[in-house]
């Protein structure tokens, strides 16, 4: 790796050939280095990511990793995923070559985390996304095995689910008074869509003739912007079908936003608005106080009670039936007696 000294600035750089992913060779050159090592490192490391040998330091691993997951997953899922590698993943693993990391130094890592009081949760999400990279490099990188699934998990996914039945909420929302968030708390109730989903809604996505909603995107604030692109998942493109006295209500709101044109935005809040609206309603009713994401569940579970099918509720919800029958399976018990009993009326007696 040789590396070079410019007179004139009094810096290094270095000058090389590669190959790239299509075949063709190519030179690269890198100035303004002020130490003869720097401009070796970085030479280095660039013919790592471009090799992706298993012998690569995990931080060009991660490098490699983050760029391909940038265009398959949303802005709010990498952000999540920097944040978790950034203080958790990275200070313990970024110099080691990806091939060194042996099921002994991820053993010690875990213990390093568990030893830090995080929740079952959080360090089962920290475990998952170093297996999950691990195993990117097993798939694309050679890498002979993943040393996670020798060193053991650590953490647990704990199922809390926490909903409304009709009846509490009914004794909830009379307590709200605020029209936006009293309309914001109908929609979401009654439709089951995302938090995200319903900041995107303009007033074009509403059909009162066919008391329909048109689901086509979904809105993240991030720092001082709103970032609209489309639902979580491919199912969220959807129409959910809404009770007439919703869409009423609904109409009667938008009738009063002086201006409001078709591509405005319906609801311009933020979830401080919706949150406190929550605790103060809640704790006036005397029920317990939920996320505004479980008003989602609260949706679902009145669904299952009301004796909809799995695949009728991922439509409208915009997942699949296997994410229902994982999420929500626990609320079917009673569901199954009532098959045992009506499959106990049909037999004939000997």
């Amino acid at each position: 790796m040789p590396s070079y000294y410019d007179e004139k600035t009094k810096t290094w750089y270095c000058k090389f050939y590669y190959t790239d992913y299509t075949g063709a060779k190519k030179q690269k050159k890198k100035r303004g280095f002020k130490l003869q090592r720097e401009a070796k490192e970085w030479e280095r490391t660039f013919l790592e990511r471009q090799q992706g040998t298993p012998d690569m330091s995990f931080q060009s691993l991660y490098d490699i990793y983050i760029e391909d997951m940038s265009h398959r997953l949303r802005q709010s899922s990498i952000d999540g995923k920097r944040n978790v590698f950034k203080n958790r993943i990275l200070p313990y693993f970024k110099d080691k070559p990806v091939n060194a990391i042996t099921p002994k130094d991820i053993r010690e890592w875990q213990n390093q985390q568990i030893d830090k009081g995080y929740s079952n949760a959080y360090l089962d999400r920290i475990q998952n996304m170093m297996t999950t990279i691990m195993n990117y490099a097993v798939i694309y990188y050679n890498l002979t095995s993943n040393p996670c699934d020798r060193a053991g998990h650590m953490g647990k996914r704990t199922r809390s689910m926490n909903f409304w039945t009709l009846d509490q909420y009914n004794s909830f929302i009379q307590y709200v008074t605020d029209v936006s968030t009293h309309t914001a708390l109908q929609l979401l109730f009654y439709s089951g869509m995302r938090f995200g989903e319903l900041l995107a809604l303009t007033l074009s996505d509403f059909d009162f003739q066919a008391n329909t909603i048109n689901i086509t995107k979904s809105l993240q604030h991030k720092s001082n912007s709103d970032i609209v692109g489309p639902p979580k998942t491919d199912n969220g493109i959807r129409v959910i079908t809404m009770p007439a006295a919703i869409m009423q209500e609904i109409r009667e709101y938008t009738d009063k936003i002086y201006g409001i044109q078709p591509e405005d935005r319906v609801f311009t809040f933020t979830k401080s608005l919706i949150r406190g609206n929550m605790q103060r309603g809640s704790k006036k009713a005397g029920i317990p106080f939920i996320r505004i994401h479980d008003m989602r569940h609260s949706h679902v579970s009145l669904l299952i009670n009301m004796g909809f099918t799995p695949h009728l509720i991922a439509e409208r919800i915009g997942d699949t039936v296997q994410m229902v029958n994982n999420t929500y399976g626990h609320l079917y018990p009673n569901k199954h007696g009532e098959v045992a009993e009506r499959l106990n009326q049909i037999i004939v007696p000997k």
